[in-house]
């Protein structure tokens, strides 16, 4: 049995946006039927346009579809991702999940599962803090909580993160972070096809 995967996120200069997509991939190498879709932005033009990257990656990510309740009360598992901001995540990431609180009310959302990713400017510029943040509204929600752990050699390619896949640097993603994404999105996938079939 196939799982339904919805991987919410925010990016904004675009990094994020890349681990998303892979890990879309690998949730659809699973055999998982795939939202990807980005929360809404809420920062002024004045803030995006003050860097160009941002202004470009606003620009080019314009067609992927925003996420609405919708897409969690379909999904089957969810993976969540954002870049960090002070260790914690991005509040366009944070509106759009401060407003899950019916869906939590009828148990909408527990017993899924969820995993996260994120991306830092610096090596040490918090996406461990991040994504265990993250992971705080998962155990509100009571999802199953499918980190990466130490389950894949792809994991130890992109610098052992076992709390969720995580870039850092002004640099693009690398092959091996991307590579990890898509294990993680496929251990999703794959684990939660296991629960909707009742097996081990």
């Amino acid at each position: 049995m196939s799982a339904k995967v919805a991987v919410i996120y925010y990016s904004s200069t675009g990094n994020v946006h890349q681990l998303a997509k892979a890990v879309a991939e690998g949730a659809e190498k699973a055999g998982a039927e795939v939202r990807l879709r980005r929360v809404p932005e809420l920062a002024p033009d004045s803030a995006i346009d003050a860097n160009p990257a941002w202004r470009e990656h606003v620009e080019a990510t314009k067609d992927v579809e925003i996420a609405t309740l919708d897409d969690l009360a379909w999904a089957d598992a969810y993976a969540l991702g954002s870049p960090t901001r002070y260790g914690n995540i991005a509040a366009q990431l944070k509106q759009f999940i401060d407003t899950t609180g019916g869906l939590w009310q009828q148990g909408a959302l527990s017993d899924k599962p969820a995993t996260g990713f994120t991306s830092a400017h610096n090596a040490h510029g918090g996406n461990e803090s991040t994504t265990l943040a993250l992971y705080n509204t998962f155990h509100h929600w009571g999802s199953i909580i499918v980190a990466p752990g130490y389950t894949d050699p792809a994991v130890y390619g992109a610098g052992g993160n076992p709390y969720g896949t995580a870039h850092a640097g002004a640099e693009a993603v690398s092959e091996k972070t991307l590579v990890a994404a898509r294990y993680q999105g496929e251990r999703l996938a794959t684990v939660a096809a296991r629960l909707l079939a009742g097996t081990r």
